[in-house]
């Protein structure tokens, strides 16, 4: 049960902060405006990946889901550069 919180609170956090970054870093908009879509996606995306962390049976497939993603999220963001 520790690692389903951790993994909520932490990894969902983690996720959702990689996620808004992506979008306001790929969306082809003005800067303040692909931020702010962003950060209101990020919440969508942390209260899916909380539920889902609860709701899934195994613990494995949740953690791999969730830090899996942060990662590869994570990787693309360094691939891409600063945005110009």
């Amino acid at each position: 049960m520790i690692a389903r919180i951790g993994t909520a609170l932490v990894g969902g956090y983690v996720l959702a902060s990689a996620v808004a970054t992506l979008i306001a870093r790929l969306l082809p908009v003005d800067r303040a405006e692909a931020t702010s879509w962003g950060m209101i996606l990020s919440f969508l995306v942390y209260a899916i990946a909380a539920l889902w962390s609860f709701h899934e049976p195994r613990v494995m497939r949740v953690m791999l889901g969730i830090w899996g993603g942060s990662v590869a999220i994570g990787l693309a963001l360094a691939l891409l550069g600063v945005r110009p």
